[in-house]
């Protein structure tokens, strides 16, 4: 028996996408591969179905869940007791939905969902980006951020409601959420448009909340920033998006990192750089210099003779990070510093130290004496 292919893959949507994009991914693949449009294609209907099975579990919220979960033994119905591919016009109409809404127009009429009830609806994601300082991201650290929630309206106890009045069942759909037509040999359902999908009407809304039975406000959540995590990493927090709709799950909130530009190092994924100024006298003489590390200071030995750009590496200096066994490495690259506001006794000491440098040739100044050749070589072809 052929495997089952991951139903993401079969409507081309990532594991995250929300109910929106989902159904416009299996709009698409039904108008493509649609029977009717395709009479002499079995190649077609294999698709069609295909789609269209896959569009069943991802639609609906506990299937989904359950298909994320367990893969497709979650949404067996062998396993699970249930009719979850089942066939049948039936089946096609709940799949549907209001995907041929458009293409039929909507039925203004009475008349119940067959075997629908309301339809849930997941809530959407919500991205929060959070600022850390390069040492709060190598140690890590919790922090409280404040985010957008929704509360039970006090006022009318979650119902909508105005006090004193309380809301109806929906007339054209009678409490179902979805309403049915038929056009041909189709059987289409579709949100209701009355309601809204709720299943009930409110004659008069509450004037605190307009008739959504829940007010916005700010939530302080508690967040824990991972030891070694680095600029554009997410943080998931299952359930606190947005809430979902007839009762359907929450959204998630992913807290994307944001890594403040830092004074001193800059970061390459779990190594560190810097630049380390130095007098032209010590790169000259050599000795012994202090350098910044995250953890403190430590000692470099500049050897005599030191040009600019040398890099020093300090090993295990760095960060480590989310995915690491070991720290990186911290790289010291020396910048030589020109003397400046000299005052003519300076001066006349490094014009005579230019002079005796001079008379020594090309040893003391081994670098400006290849390039120098290397014009001649230029200049001369």
């Amino acid at each position: 028996m052929a495997t089952k292919r991951d139903y993401y893959e079969v409507l081309g949507v990532p594991k995250n996408a929300s109910d929106e994009e989902i159904k416009k991914a299996y709009r698409k693949l039904a108008m493509k591969f649609h029977p009717d449009r395709n009479a002499e294609d079995k190649g077609a209907e294999a698709k069609f179905k295909e789609a269209k099975e896959a569009y069943e579990m991802l639609s609906a919220a506990d299937k989904r869940a359950a298909y994320d979960q367990y893969g497709h033994a979650g949404v067996d119905p062998n396993m699970r007791g249930g009719g979850a591919g089942a066939e049948g016009f039936g089946g096609f109409a709940e799949a549907f939905g209001d995907i041929f809404g458009d293409i039929f127009g909507q039925q203004r009429g009475g008349g119940g969902a067959r075997g629908g009830g309301r339809q849930v609806y997941r809530g959407s994601d919500l991205s929060y980006a959070m600022e850390v300082t390069l040492e709060e991201a190598a140690e890590g650290k919790e922090a409280q951020i404040r985010i957008p929630s929704w509360d039970s309206c006090e006022t009318c106890h979650g119902s909508g409601a105005k006090p004193g009045t309380q809301a109806k069942q929906c007339s054209t759909c009678h409490g179902q959420g979805v309403v049915q037509m038929r056009q041909g040999f189709f059987s289409v359902q579709q949100t209701c448009p009355h309601c809204r999908g709720t299943g009930k009407i409110i004659p008069e809304p509450c004037t605190t909340c307009h008739g959504q039975g829940k007010v916005k406000k700010q939530k302080t959540l508690e967040v824990k920033i991972p030891a070694g995590i680095d600029d554009g990493m997410r943080i998931r927090s299952a359930g606190n998006g947005e809430p979902g709709t007839n009762g359907g799950p929450p959204g998630d909130l992913y807290i994307e990192i944001r890594l403040k530009k830092h004074d001193i190092f800059e970061r390459d994924g779990d190594d560190l750089h810097c630049v380390v100024p130095i007098s032209f006298t010590r790169a000259a003489l050599g000795g012994e210099i202090e350098v910044p590390t995250l953890a403190g200071k430590a000692a470099i030995d500049i050897p005599e003779g030191t040009q600019a750009g040398k890099q020093f590496r300090l090993r295990g200096k760095g960060i480590k990070g989310v995915r690491s066994s070991y720290p990186g490495d911290l790289y010291c690259h020396v910048a030589i510093e020109t003397p400046v506001k000299l005052t003519e006794h300076q001066r006349k000491l490094l014009k005579d130290l230019d002079e005796s440098l001079k008379k020594g040739g090309a040893k003391h100044s081994p670098t400006e004496e290849g390039w120098a050749d290397k014009l001649k070589g230029f200049f001369s072809a």
